[in-house]
């Protein structure tokens, strides 16, 4: 199965903020599909929110939200090994533990330096709110980012110097 793009979900949510067709799809849903302007039912339809049937009668597909929410939680069919570990040890993008073996643990800090630009000096109070939406104990973390050579420091005074680089 194909996952649900960002595109899709927009295009639906996009759907439910204009007046028209949020009005629409209600009346749908409550049985009542007379006089509703054609240019909004065309719009539902092209979200997956409602349909014709057989007779030429409009319809609501209120399915079509549980479809979204299946498809946008069905985690790919292959996972690499370090989207395993991500997806165990960060849930809403926090670190759940930081007791982890050294190779698990590694996978998390290479992508927590992800956060820091690399050639971008930053001063430790910087650096401890930057690690603080991933972990209470940010300090903990700064240091395992120091010793693994992610993150080094001169005085209070820190820069990335390992890590995956986006290109």
């Amino acid at each position: 199965m194909v996952g649900v793009s960002d595109e899709d979900l927009r295009r639906v949510l996009g759907l439910l903020c204009q007046e028209d067709t949020l009005r629409a799809l209600a009346s749908l849903v409550l049985g009542d599909s007379g006089d509703l302007p054609p240019k909004a039912l065309d719009r539902l339809a092209s979200g997956g929110l409602a349909e014709r049937d057989d007779d030429g009668k409009w319809r609501a597909r209120p399915e079509r939200f549980r479809e979204l929410l299946r498809e946008r939680a069905e985690p790919p069919a292959e996972l690499s090994a370090e989207e395993r570990v991500l997806r165990t040890f960060l849930v809403d993008g926090r670190l759940t533990t930081m007791g982890m073996r050294r190779d698990k643990r590694l996978i998390v800090l290479r992508y927590v330096s992800r956060v820091f630009e690399p050639g971008v000096r930053y001063p430790e109070a910087d650096v401890n709110v930057a690690l603080r939406a991933f972990h209470d104990d940010f300090a903990a973390l700064r240091r395992y980012l120091v010793d693994e050579g992610l993150l080094s420091r001169e005085g209070n005074v820190y820069w990335r110097s390992g890590g995956p680089v986006e290109v």
